[in-house]
Order: structure tokens, then sequence, then C-alpha cells
């Protein structure tokens, strides 16, 4: 994941920054009793990419990866639809209580463009995806770095269409949709009413992304690490705003780790799981790993 890429890491503010005010507005209103949904995970499962992590002689990738995740960011439905048959196959090789949290097709968010020709391709796309059954969890849109508010009208066409019976996260990029006060709040109410997380991406060269704006309860956070020594206190820092919002009644957390160059990925994953169940009280399994995390930083 090269969005957001710098070169000097070392020279950015990663502080996160303070809450947006109706966040705890929305977990305040959305409260939900019981135990805490939290799912972390990797956005691949292949070999090549997750370095330190594959014992030798592993022939089936994803059954050793659902064993030590309990979730993934599935990158690989935006490039092309699968068939029915596949998700059918991902479903039987993962172990019950694992969840797939996967990328909508870029035909409807990058080529098309959520024009009037999406709908179809969306309607197919869930036919086939919805083979993960109970498994199935929040599918993310990410829109393109050009894609700004002159495509309003498009955006709530869009968002109206889509099934509620599907949990939606929507992830947009281009600056306008954050500058102007006015439009972002008009975008956050448009989600919040829908029920749609509004996804926060952590990055470093992309920091306005971090409007901490939460729209349901639930916190779809896509982490990217700079593949530096800040990675870890990063991480840290997400601990400490993660425990903040559940006390303030936040259940749902689904945080996935990238990389600019996938290295380390199953590392900073099991870093980050590890202190959230010392901090949050969760009983996440902590991944084996060929090489051990990085030493404790702020905890």
């Amino acid at each position: 994941m090269k969005f957001g890429k710098i070169e000097n890491p070392e020279l950015i503010d990663f502080t996160i920054p303070v809450d947006h005010p109706d966040t705890a507005v929305v977990l305040a209103k959305d409260k939900i009793e019981g135990d805490s949904n939290i799912y972390v995970g990797c956005a691949k499962w292949n070999r090549q990419d997750l370095k330190n992590f594959y014992p030798r002689g592993t022939k089936d990738e994803l059954g050793y990866y659902s064993s030590q995740f309990n979730s993934i960011e599935l990158n690989a439905t935006f490039y092309r639809i699968f068939p029915a048959e596949q998700y059918q196959k991902w479903y039987d090789k993962t172990p019950e209580g694992f969840k797939f949290f996967p990328k909508m097709t870029q035909d409807v968010s990058h080529l098309r463009r959520l024009n009037d020709k999406v709908y179809d391709i969306a309607d197919h796309y869930l036919e086939v995806t919805s083979q993960l059954k109970e498994k199935l969890g929040t599918i993310f849109l990410q829109m393109h770095s050009n894609f700004g508010p002159k495509n309003w009208d498009r955006v709530v066409r869009f968002v109206e269409y889509w099934p509620k019976e599907f949990s939606l996260a929507m992830e947009f990029r281009h600056t306008d949709w954050f500058n102007d006060e006015g439009v972002a709040q008009e975008l956050y109410h448009l989600l919040e009413e829908n029920n749609i997380a509004n996804v926060l991406v952590d990055t470093a060269g992309r920091r306005d992304l971090m409007h901490m704006r939460l729209t349901k309860n639930e916190a779809f956070i896509r982490y990217v690490g700079a593949n530096h020594a800040t990675d870890y206190p990063r991480l840290d820092d997400w601990i400490e705003r993660l425990d903040s919002w559940k006390a303030k009644g936040l259940k749902n957390i689904h945080f996935f780790v990238h990389q600019n160059l996938e290295l380390e990925s199953p590392l900073l994953s099991a870093y980050f799981i590890e202190k959230l169940n010392a901090h949050l009280n969760s009983r996440l399994t902590i991944p084996h790993t060929l090489v051990k995390p990085k030493p404790n930083t702020l905890f």
C-alpha cells in the first residue's frame, strides 16, 4: 500500500488528533450492550508479502493465516470479482469466528466512479460475496483520490441504494471532503443516517484523513506503517485512543495493519494484539512470528 508514503517519516508528527466532537455523541447514542467485537488482521495472506510469518513447508496459507488471526482485510476483491465457488472455498478453509472484510471492486469505485452503471456490478459483487455467510464482516468502499464533492449526488444515490443487510464502510481520499467543514458535516451526517462507517486512515503523508469522526458504533481503521521505528509507538497511541472510545461505548473495533513495504505487518499486528489484550481486556490470539516484535515502548 503506497498511498501516503513519504521519504522521511521521522519528520512527520504522528500524534493522533483530538476526537471530532460528534464522535462522543455517536458512541453515546449507539451504545451496545455485551462484549466488544474486536478484529485485527493484515491486508492479505500471500506468503511473499508476509515475511517472517509462515513456517517452512506451509502449503495452505489461508488455513495457517486464519489459525493466527481472526480476520483479513480482503484487498484481492478490489481487482476482480471472484466466482461464488472461490468464496465458498475461503469460507471452508477458515475456522468458526473468522471474518473477511472485503474491499469493493474497483469497477464501482474507481473505473465507473459510482455512476449509474455501478448498480448491477454491485449487486453481482454482493451476490457472490454473500457466500461468506456469517464470516462476512464489513465491506469497505474506497473512493479514488480524485473523486471529490462535485460527485455528491452519486454518493447519495449509492448510499441510499446500498442493501442495509450488508455492513458498509466508506473511505474518501479527496482533500475537499474535509477541507470545507460544511461539506464534511454533510458527508458525516449522510453516513451516520445510513449506518455506514467512516473509514479512518493512518498513513504518513495524509494526516488529514485522521479526522477522528466515527459515524456509527464501529471504528474501521486502516493503519499504514512507514517501515520505520515510529511504527510501534504509533500503535501504542492507538491503544490509548481505542481504550478511550471503549469507555465511551465503542463495541466494534476493526483494525487492519499495512506497511508501505509489507515486511513486518505480522510483527506489528502481534505487537498491537498483545497490547490490546492487556489494556482492553480482549482475548485475541497473539500470532506466532518467526522473529520477535520490537520491545515495549510506551506501555
